[in-house]
């Protein structure tokens, strides 16, 4: 059975659609009507196929993309093809010059293919007895990918047409309900990782470049709201004392130490 994947954005405008729904089905059939060029495809299919509609998950509404969407439906019923609508998060993919491109992929083949993508990392800190500390989150067990293991303050992806420093901001409101002005954050850098893991039989490769921030106001534990979808706890941690575990292997965490060594240098 062929597999055919076709990425439909609630951003994207009419022509935008179209030319995905071409380039995915009939390249030489760009400029056509959606509704003749799917069509066309099921009527004209010599063996099974099978579709899948990537939505976007943004909460705005798309009649173009809904309308494709049901001429798919349509189609697929009359022709007796597979069809499949899955919603997810779309990110931007980022060029081999590392530019942030135009171009968006649904989250879950983005992990699937090992796409470089945006993503913000910001680090809680503050001065105790002499040390700097960080606030580290644990992952909930129910995460994709390093479920359970001891991560950034607070993280997250920057979503489609989105932006480094306000996705740090989200971030922070999201997962610890601390609210947060942009001009609060501190800037160190962007950081590239790669990870690979199997979770549920399936490969998540995540090919991150992430825009590294600082918070320094003052932050109570107990005052915090956690995102149980995303966070099970919290606590503070010693930086070097951090590192010193970090290198033994005594912790499990999906912390990028070179992060940590640019805390110690911006901080003291």
């Amino acid at each position: 059975m062929d597999d055919y994947e076709i990425f439909l954005s609630k951003l994207a405008n009419r022509d935008e659609l179209y030319s995905e729904v071409a380039k995915k089905l009939n390249p030489t059939s760009e400029g056509a009507d959606a509704d003749v060029i799917i069509t066309e495809f099921f009527s004209s299919a010599e063996s099974a196929v099978k579709v899948k509609l990537y939505i976007s998950n943004e909460d705005v509404q798309n009649d173009e993309g809904d309308k494709i969407v049901g001429i798919f439906s349509d189609c697929s019923e009359k022709y007796k093809a597979s069809l499949e609508i899955i919603r997810d998060e779309f990110l931007n993919i980022i060029d081999s010059e590392d530019r942030i491109t135009s171009k968006s992929k649904p989250r879950c083949l983005v992990h699937r293919d090992g796409d470089l993508h945006p993503t913000v990392h910001v680090w809680i800190i503050k001065r105790m007895d002499m040390g700097i500390y960080v606030l580290l989150q644990k992952r909930a067990a129910c995460k994709d990918t390093h479920p359970s293991c001891y991560d950034v303050s607070a993280a997250g992806h920057v979503s489609q047409g989105g932006e480094f420093r306000d996705s740090a901001v989200r971030e922070l409101e999201e997962e610890l309900g601390i609210h947060c002005t942009p001009e609060k954050l501190d800037f160190m850098g962007l950081q590239k990782s790669f990870s690979a893991d199997t979770v549920n039989g399936a490969e998540i490769r995540d090919n991150e470049m992430s825009a590294v921030y600082l918070y320094r106001d003052d932050v109570k534990i107990e005052n915090l709201t956690l995102q149980a979808s995303e966070v099970s706890e919290v606590c503070w941690a010693e930086i070097d004392e951090l590192l010193s575990v970090m290198k033994r292997g005594s912790v499990n965490h999906c912390i990028n130490i070179d992060e940590l060594y640019k805390i110690k240098k911006m901080v003291f």
